[in-house]
């Protein structure tokens, strides 16, 4: 039985108004929208990516999974120029980005945005406020369409009753809520998810599972999500990068990565799946 918004509306179907609104990501000549090759980082002299080698074809989600301390979210931060890797390339729309400047990393963000675990969000803005930010910024909208937009996206993240309150009121699954609807206000061809489920009540973190597939369904949204949640991941992943320490164990579909017989990988299965995360991140 098909589940229903508060208003009616089926929940697998995005609202009339934001469909419109936001535009489909853009198409890309040829090859998959983010690649990397042979990517190498190291902390101190520690390394803690090794030669990994990935793709994201549009319109897919990868889900990145591992045990803490492995990677995984230097993977995100070195998609969004945060990080800058010791070796390898990195793509993003058939553009080398490894050795862009600040300047060369704003225009990528445009296209790619990240979902921090702690929101990130203007602590002096309200929550309609801080949604509605990236709608202003774009232009080419009239108030009301910004306001309505705004408030359908906070509705749709579970997060409609707080939409006048401040972020430092807000518990962390509220701010990480929040922070997805800002992130997909800002119409990037792709979100970077980091712990989406995290400290996050069942109830968030469904709608939030719901969303993503929605996003990728109706609009071609790529998405990458690191997680520890193996359920979570079961209900995204199109494909599946298992990092351990430090490599690529295994890159490729779902499925196989849920019957390969790598002892690594049915550890995790076994065991990570009921365990919460030793610290946050990865």
């Amino acid at each position: 039985m098909t589940e229903t918004l508060p208003n009616g509306e089926p929940e697998d179907a995005l609202p009339h108004e934001l469909t419109e609104a936001i535009e489909k990501p853009s198409e890309v000549e040829h090859g998959p929208i983010i690649s990397f090759e042979h990517v190498n980082i190291a902390f101190g002299g520690r390394p803690v990516l090794e030669d990994v080698s990935f793709t994201v074809d549009r319109g897919q989600t990868l889900c990145i999974l591992g045990r803490s301390g492995v990677g995984k979210s230097v993977t995100l931060r070195l998609l969004m120029g945060f990080l800058k890797s010791d070796s390898g390339s990195i793509h993003v729309e058939n553009k080398e980005i490894t050795e862009l400047d600040e300047e060369g990393m704003r225009e990528i963000r445009k296209r790619v945005t990240m979902v921090f675990q702690n929101g990130a969000l203007f602590d002096s803005l309200s929550v309609r406020e801080n949604v509605a930010f990236p709608l202003r910024e774009r232009g080419g909208l009239a108030e009301d369409q910004i306001e309505q937009i705004a408030d359908r996206l906070i509705e749709m993240v579970g997060a409609d009753d707080v939409v006048e309150s401040l972020p430092a009121s807000l518990s962390t699954g509220r701010k990480r809520a929040v922070a997805i609807a800002r992130a997909l206000a800002a119409q990037p061809d792709v979100v970077l998810y980091d712990e989406p489920t995290t400290m996050v009540d069942p109830l968030i973190a469904k709608r939030l599972g719901n969303l993503i597939q929605r996003l990728k369904k109706q609009l071609g949204f790529t998405s990458i999500v690191v997680t520890h949640d193996m359920r979570f991941a079961e209900r995204l992943a199109d494909t599946v990068l298992f990092l351990h320490q430090g490599r690529a164990a295994y890159f490729g579909p779902l499925q196989g990565f849920i019957t390969s017989g790598d002892i690594n990988i049915q550890q995790f299965l076994t065991l990570d799946a009921y365990e919460l995360p030793l610290s946050p991140g990865g």
